[in-house]
């Protein structure tokens, strides 16, 4: 079975360095680290991995949590409450929605991608607000679409707004040195942005965190409740990610492998008559609009040994079922063009 599911996207899971690594620092520290960061849970490693990661993202600080999602309904909380008001991407992780929710701050909603529509948004109700918080993901995880970023700070700005840019997806993948959408945009020092990022995705490891000046740092110490009630990353998941960031930076073959794959599928795939998006990011959604029709055409895919899940409601809108293609660096040619076949293949016939 080729996996097309994962978003190990540049294959640093199973790397030999980040292996080693992971097993070095878990032969030294133990399995699990006993409780939580502010009792005996900080270990050496956070400390190493914080600077690493602030210095990838050009930073201050860095703030390591147990997972992306902890991180989200973390530091949103943290950063708006009764009063404010979280301006969301309509298309936002679910993570980021929740995190709003539990703020209880007022919850606005802008088209996807809609810089000007938020403009509009924010002009019209900034001033009920103390504080406004608008957030959106780099990369997105279901449509594969980069975030209009440049545009987005200047509406921040105008607006005096603060924005939390969730990169998930984007971290390792998006710029020259992996570091992400800021850097893919060539934007950096801007401390109105927060970047929230995964190590469970291209870095191959598990754990979240939240990057930026280090007043935000010793706030979300303080205040942000998956941080101050969670037991710690294990020792082991840390160094590994250390590692993979390593790899991600002096490794540029790898992105640039996955948007040689990404172009070559999308392509093909349009070429069949399939709906898939124009780009070059590893997340591919091929439009199928009925969930049962993305039900049968994963089914179908796998009968053929190929794993590429299908997505319905309530992950994506309703009629917005699709198969979603992750792309990793190491998929061969021969993967890529077994995948393509197969999609030329249904396209022409409809599978049962």
């Amino acid at each position: 079975m080729v996996n097309f599911g994962s978003n190990n996207y540049l294959g640093l899971a199973t790397h030999p360095e980040v292996i080693a690594a992971a097993q070095e620092a878990a032969g030294a520290e133990g399995t699990g680290t006993g409780a939580s960061r502010l009792l005996s849970g900080n270990q050496s490693g956070y400390r190493r991995l914080e600077a690493t990661l602030a210095d990838w993202k050009g930073t201050e600080s860095a703030l390591v949590f147990s997972s992306g999602f902890a991180a989200a309904v973390g530091a949103i909380p943290a950063l708006a409450g009764p009063g404010d008001a979280v301006a969301c991407d309509r298309l936002a992780h679910a993570s980021l929605l929740d995190g709003a929710r539990l703020s209880r701050a007022r919850l606005l909603v802008y088209p996807h991608a809609d810089p000007a529509a938020l403009d509009r948004v924010l002009a019209r109700q900034r001033r009920r607000f103390r504080r406004v918080l608008v957030v959106t993901d780099g990369l997105f995880s279901m449509d594969g679409d980069i975030c209009p970023l440049p545009e987005l700070i200047a509406v921040a700005e105008r607006h005096d707004a603060r924005l939390l840019v969730d990169d998930a997806h984007a971290t390792g993948v998006l710029g020259g040195g992996g570091g992400g959408t800021l850097e893919h945009f060539g934007v950096a020092g801007v401390d109105r942005v927060v970047q929230m990022g995964t190590l469970s995705k291209a870095l191959g490891s598990a754990g979240g965190f939240i990057a930026g000046p280090d007043v935000l740092r010793e706030w979300l110490v303080n205040r942000a409740r998956t941080l101050v009630f969670s037991t710690g990353v294990p020792a082991s998941s840390l160094a590994a990610a250390g590692a993979a960031v390593g790899l991600a930076r002096r490794q540029a073959w790898r992105r640039t492998r996955l948007r040689e794959l990404s172009v070559r599928v999308r392509g093909a795939a349009r070429a069949a008559g399939l709906v898939v998006p124009e780009g070059d990011t590893p997340v591919i959604p091929v439009m199928l609009g009925d969930e049962h029709r993305a039900m049968r055409w994963m089914d179908a895919m796998l009968a053929r040994g190929l794993f590429v899940p299908g997505v319905r409601p309530p992950t994506v809108p309703a009629g917005g079922s699709r198969l979603r293609i992750s792309l990793m660096a190491t998929h061969t040619d021969e993967h890529a063009g077994r995948l393509v076949e197969t999609l030329a293949a249904f396209a022409g016939r409809e599978p049962s």
